[in-house]
């Protein structure tokens, strides 16, 4: 069996990333005893990452594979359609594969895309939290690019791949700074699922910029959902309930931090008489297509998805080795679902 990556970064006793750093010349910089390490056990080891790269770059394929946990979900589909465009403009074709959040389908496809010979692998879905996770991820991974293929994510998913950086965190911080400018102080946040990374950040720039506030979300004013209609909206009907139940003020402003889960907060709010804004304002994150459609129109934290997407393409097939970065802006956009709140 040949000798992978992950062998020598456990036979030199270092991580994936500073194994993969070390021999490959990364601009992230490395301490020359580490690095004589990782080339010693390389050496030991007869790991040879040349042979197998150039195999794979005279035999791989026109074809670009995009991980996504839903293409059904309108912030996925922009990013899906700026990926497919720019490997159009290159003569590439896109395959798009939905794992639905789940790692161990994730792990699957790559597996595949690697078997197919694949030019080039876009994480577009949300990285996990899990360590173990992410260790199996990333050997599967390094595996790939030991034999030629290239890897580019959207949001962070650690040092080993070229990224477009989107800072949620910020994003998510300068929403709530921007509703609590209109005069709002008691919030409610909707957030995604523990395991994402993205949900985790933008749920820190929603909390960090209360605490600066001198604010907080009331007790069982944070829910966790996923990332779907569905799941803002019956995490919107939690919140109402237990305001009802301990006989506390409803929050002024629900930040849920993705559109499509604000879709599902108007529809829980229109269903139980509650005016938007007029009773409770509302904000997604995200800037889908959808936004501007729904009534009120929603205000929001705009990404630009197809030209993130378009990055990430451009990451991939640029020359050189090195990881490198592209950075996505992130732009508060107030529209008719936020509004100042009523005098109490």
């Amino acid at each position: 069996m040949a000798v992978t990556l992950g062998d020598v970064a456990r036979h030199a006793g270092v991580s994936l990333a500073t194994a993969s750093r070390a021999l490959n010349g990364s601009a992230r910089s490395v301490t020359e005893e580490l690095s004589a390490k990782v080339r010693a056990s390389a050496e030991a080891l007869g790991y040879l990452p040349n042979a197998p790269a150039q195999a794979l770059a005279r035999s791989s394929g026109a074809t670009i594979g995009v991980l996504l946990h839903d293409v059904a979900d309108p912030y996925f589909g922009g990013i899906a359609r700026g990926v497919g465009d720019a490997a159009a403009r290159a003569g590439l074709l896109s395959l798009v594969t939905s794992t639905d959040g789940d790692p161990r389908r994730e792990l699957e496809a790559i597996r595949m895309l690697h078997a197919h010979r694949v030019r080039a692998i876009i994480l577009a879905g949300s990285a996990y939290n899990d360590t173990a996770v992410i260790q199996q991820l990333d050997e599967a991974l390094a595996a790939y690019q030991e034999q030629g293929g290239r890897v580019a994510a959207i949001t962070d998913h650690g040092p080993l791949y070229d990224t477009v950086e989107v800072d949620n965190k910020a994003g998510a911080a300068a929403l709530t700074r921007a509703l609590a400018q209109l005069g709002h102080r008691r919030f409610a946040v909707i957030t995604g699922p523990e395991r994402m990374r993205v949900a985790e950040d933008r749920l820190d720039g929603v909390l960090d910029a209360l605490r600066e506030l001198g604010l907080e979300a009331g007790e069982g004013m944070v829910r966790r959902a996923e990332f779907t209609r569905e799941g803002g909206r019956a995490a919107m009907a939690r919140i109402l309930d237990v305001a009802q139940e301990s006989g506390t003020p409803l929050p002024t402003a629900v930040i849920a931090l993705s559109d499509i889960c604000a879709a599902g907060v108007l529809a829980e709010l229109r269903d139980r008489g509650i005016s938007v804004p007029g009773d409770v304002s509302v904000a997604g994150f995200d800037d889908i297509p959808l936004a501007t459609d729904l009534a009120p129109a929603l205000s929001t934290v705009r990404l630009p998805l197809a030209t993130m997407g378009e990055f990430a393409v451009r990451l991939a097939l640029r020359e050189g080795r090195e990881t490198d970065t592209s950075t996505a802006s992130a732009e508060v956009v107030l529209r008719d679902s936020t509004a100042a709140p009523r005098a109490d």
